[in-house]
């Protein structure tokens, strides 16, 4: 996978994996990246300007971003959601 750049990459994740905790809340706006999860009975909060998330980089053999916020640098993986039915493509539907 290629990426382009984080802002493209995180407007289409529907989960982050932010160093090594996963996190299904997160906002993305033209301002900024907020992103907060659970650590054990921990809350844990990111907060990553439209300007670090400019200069962030892609790092191929980790297929992950390396960011640097106000606390340090921190490794994030942009992850979709595998979403599925209940409906079976064989069947066929009766009209009767």
């Amino acid at each position: 996978m290629t990426a382009a750049n984080l802002p493209t990459e995180l407007a289409s994740s529907d989960m982050l994996e932010i160093d090594g905790l996963y996190a299904f809340d997160f906002t993305l706006d033209d301002q900024k990246l907020l992103i907060v999860c659970m650590d054990g009975r921990a809350e844990k909060r990111w907060s990553f300007s439209a300007a670090q998330l400019q200069a962030a980089t892609f790092d191929e053999a980790l297929q992950s971003w390396t960011l640097t916020g106000d606390s340090g640098e921190h490794r994030l993986v942009c992850m979709t959601a595998v979403t599925g039915n209940n409906n079976d493509e064989d069947d066929e539907h009766d009209d009767a």
